[in-house]
């Protein structure tokens, strides 16, 4: 079951899409480092141990959750991060953390009054 954000909710294969990306460790530095400004991916490679064709795969798969946008500048495609979606993300995480808490207030609500129950002798 996944609950939707009111303002822009997202659809199960978008959140899919989304924390598949963020799951390593190369693409959620490569949002992080475009989200302030634009990046080439020429320079992104240059960042890191591996091929540019790597990186490129890399920041496709974050294109294609919507975390990061690319766009063409002469020879070069530069990358921007998509903070939208990160905050469509984050909302829904949030509403998961809303759900947690009541279930757990609720069980200490229970806990408490097993306990209140016990010391009083009853059974």
């Amino acid at each position: 079951m996944v609950i939707h954000h009111e303002v822009s909710p997202l659809r199960d294969d978008q959140v899919d899409r989304i924390f598949r990306a963020l799951a390593d460790a190369t693409r959620r530095d490569i949002v992080r480092r475009t989200l302030g400004a634009e990046a080439s991916v020429s320079a992104l490679a240059g960042l890191y141990e591996m091929s540019f064709a790597a990186v490129q795969k890399h920041v496709s798969v974050l294109e294609s959750a919507d975390l990061v946008t690319k766009r063409q500048q002469g020879r070069e495609r530069l990358v921007r991060g998509n903070p939208n979606t990160l905050r469509e993300a984050q909302a829904l995480l949030d509403e998961y953390t809303l759900i947690w808490k009541g279930r757990i207030s609720r069980l200490d609500a229970v806990l408490a009054e097993d306990s209140q129950h016990d010391s009083s002798g009853g059974s």
